[in-house]
């Protein structure tokens, strides 16, 4: 079976990223992998090959409004060089997904779309105009492909009036390594950096707007009012990074909120924190969440991604209206109480193997 997969992960040119091994072991579900990554020519990569059977291919594009066009451009190529693909997988339903649509069709190949976000949520096409375009883009492509693959159950449920009922949709989440070795946690790791605090709530994500953090900073302010010795970490760089420190500023939170910038590794913060925080709009699945829960940390979070199907309310975890403040407040004051008592337990996550062979499965549906 020969996959063409079509990226806008640049990491994977990056010697050593978590990206590049993971596809280096992608590479044996299949006879060839080929994969054609959205890029612009000033980032300055070049084609690479890993034998006996992985293939990159940048799209060295002038402009982000090239990248479709120098995708089919490049397949074009690998078809006149005798290049034979069975697959054609995309690594969303939008612009990959629109690039992979025309590109299965050059090689008379199956289309096999991915999904990793929420795109039904309302709040991901109120975002912006290109957002909405995107809707409209995998609304189109979805009845289309011969298979999917979404990371979670509530994806699958959003998709009922999309995709054909013949299509095989399979639910396969992010995978989360519980075997990969961690920095040791530190004991007290929290507490020793911020002493002031007799609880610490963690946050961990990119900085952007769908991540809502400002409503995590309008619950605080009310929560410290009432117990100003909890504390909020947030682990996490972005495009909001300037104007959330300024909004704890207008807050009067600049002794309650702490900032540290992006960590690779995540684990001491979660060993050491009372409760991890996710207050998204939308997600696709919350691979953030299922570390918290590794390392015994309960969550509270928005009702998205992965609630309800690995955050249970009230078990391990709180989970609470997306954009409710009061309910996020109420919620986060059980937890600094004690009036909730978890029972937080490791996921049950497949191994590795287990993962890959469904990961192969997925793209074998397409042929079926």
């Amino acid at each position: 079976m020969n996959i063409l997969s079509i990226s806008s992960d640049r990491k994977l040119f990056e010697p050593g990223s978590a990206v590049r091994s993971r596809t280096l072991e992608y590479g044996r579900l299949a006879d060839e992998l080929h994969i054609i990554v959205f890029a612009k020519r000033t980032l300055g990569f070049h084609n690479e090959s890993f034998p006996p059977n992985i293939f990159l291919y940048p799209t060295n594009a002038h402009t982000r409004w090239g990248y479709v066009l120098h995708a089919i451009v490049q397949a074009r190529k690998l078809k006149r060089q005798g290049v034979h693909i069975d697959v054609v997988t995309t690594q969303d339903p939008f612009e990959a997904g629109f690039a992979g649509f025309f590109i299965a069709r050059i090689f008379g190949a199956k289309l096999h779309l991915q999904i990793h976000t929420d795109f039904m949520s309302p709040y991901f096409a109120r975002e912006s105009f290109t957002n909405r375009v995107r809707v409209w883009l995998a609304k189109f492509l979805l009845p289309r492909a011969d298979a999917v693959r979404v990371v979670s159950v509530r994806i699958k449920k959003s998709l009922a009036n999309i995709v054909k009922s013949s299509t095989p949709i399979a639910v396969l989440p992010i995978f989360v390594d519980p075997t990969e070795p961690h920095a040791v946690p530190s004991e007290n790791f929290l507490k020793k950096k911020y002493p002031q605090f007799d609880m610490h709530i963690v946050m961990a994500s990119r900085l952007s707007p769908e991540k809502n953090i400002p409503l995590a900073l309008e619950a605080m302010q009310e929560i410290v009012k009432e117990h100003p010795k909890v504390g909020l970490v947030i682990v996490g760089s972005g495009p909001e990074e300037e104007y959330l420190k300024k909004l704890v500023q207008k807050l009067y939170l600049e002794q309650t909120v702490m900032f540290e910038g992006w960590q690779e590794d995540l684990n001491n913060y979660c060993h050491a924190a009372d409760a991890f925080l996710l207050t998204s709009n939308y997600e696709g699945y919350g691979m953030v969440v299922v570390e918290a829960l590794t390392a015994g940390c309960p969550v509270v979070m928005a009702d998205v991604g992965v609630a309800g199907e690995v955050v249970h309310n009230g078990e391990n975890g709180l989970v609470v209206p997306v954009g409710d403040c009061r309910a996020l407040v109420r919620a986060i004051t059980r937890v600094v109480t004690g009036g909730v008592k978890f029972n937080v337990a490791p996921p049950d996550l497949p191994t590795k193997e287990e993962y890959f062979d469904a990961y192969k499965k997925s793209w074998e549906d397409a042929l079926c």
